[in-house]
């Protein structure tokens, strides 16, 4: 009986998340974890040799995915994404706008080129995400009451605490969580919720670059809990914000998964 209920609360069966930035190490957890909740797994990103990995691992598991190629900051691209997409199961249930890039250096030597990969990369990827995949919720929800959609759009603890060094995508990830509350006001007449999600420090391809010794020591002693995150510890939040039976009343939201850290601001 206890599994039953979970499986009412947090269960994904039957319906199909596309989870762009899904080769990563981040994304990668999050495709694992909605497909063991039973979801249909989209593995979204440019390198399809670990996105079809991606796809083997979570097959070998019992799920069910596939990989599609995108340019997250390219609206053909995520527009040619949703049509594959559709054409191959019909419907959009859940995205997950997980892609991102960052840039390490000091402010006054970042260059314009960095300044906008960054922005294209983290921010203009989640609002073509949100606007073109939207769309098509929005229209079936208001075609079919009740049969909607929840996107994610994976923020950072930096939307709340600006950390030195990483300053485009400190300034990415303060406007994906606007954004993400702007968009949620949006959709909310029409059924569709729209949340965000705050990782703090998980070790990945993007920040590997800036957790030098001095830096990873600062950073433990300001979280809490005295450790990193596992890619994993990020599922059950994801799980959470994307039910729609446990999150049915949860949009605009931005969720903090960081081991206490922005509990630690004086």
């Amino acid at each position: 009986m206890a599994n039953d209920y979970l499986e009412q609360l947090f269960g994904l069966s039957g319906q199909v998340a596309v989870v762009t930035g899904g080769t990563g190490v981040l994304g990668g957890a999050l495709c694992q974890g909605l497909a063991r909740a039973g979801a249909t797994v989209i593995v979204a990103g440019r390198n399809r040799e670990r996105g079809e990995e991606r796809v083997n691992m979570i097959a070998a598991a019992g799920g069910a995915a596939a990989f599609l190629p995108v340019e997250v900051a390219d609206r053909d691209s995520v527009q040619a994404l949703l049509d594959a997409t559709l054409a191959q199961y019909g419907r959009v249930d859940i995205l997950v706008n997980g892609a991102g890039v960052n840039s390490a250096s000091p402010y006054l030597e970042v260059t314009d080129k960095d300044w906008d990969y960054v922005l294209d990369s983290n921010l203009k990827s989640v609002h073509l995400g949100c606007q073109i995949f939207g769309r098509h919720m929005v229209e079936r929800c208001d075609a079919n009451a009740g049969d909607c959609g929840a996107i994610l759009n994976i923020a950072s603890i930096t939307a709340a605490i600006p950390l030195s060094r990483v300053f485009a995508y400190s300034a990415t990830k303060a406007a994906v969580v606007n954004l993400t509350q702007n968009v949620a006001r949006e959709f909310a007449p029409h059924n569709v919720r729209v949340n965000a999600l705050c990782p703090g420090f998980f070790p990945a391809e993007q920040n590997r670059k800036i957790l030098d010794a001095e830096r990873t020591a600062s950073i433990l002693r300001q979280t809490p809990m005295a450790r990193f995150g596992s890619p994993e510890e990020l599922v059950g939040a994801t799980i959470l914000l994307l039910s729609r039976t446990a999150g049915s009343f949860i949009t605009g939201a931005a969720c903090y998964v960081d081991g206490g850290f922005t509990a630690m601001r004086f």
